[in-house]
């Protein structure tokens, strides 16, 4: 090979090895991340269905805790003391 035909092929593979192939592994990881972070529907519906249980915990959480402080209006400070 003479020297034409080398810097004919180092030249093509320098700049494909310096601008193209950084740009593609930056393009092809991004859109692996986007595609990991994006709920599916599925898991959108589940979660929102795990909200409205926690909300209706929540309220369960404050009745009994009403219904505590009419009956037994100590039952925080011996929870407390007990630990």
């Amino acid at each position: 090979m003479d020297f034409v035909n080398v810097i004919q092929f180092v030249v093509p593979a320098l700049v494909f090895l310096i601008f193209i192939v950084p740009l593609w592994l930056f393009l092809h990881y991004r859109s692996k991340t986007r595609e990991q972070s994006a709920l599916t529907e599925e898991e959108r519906a589940e979660l929102e269905s795990l909200a409205i249980a926690a909300q209706r915990m929540g309220q369960r959480i404050e009745t009994l805790e009403a219904i505590l402080d009419a009956d037994t209006p100590e039952w925080r400070n011996r929870l407390a003391s007990d630990r």
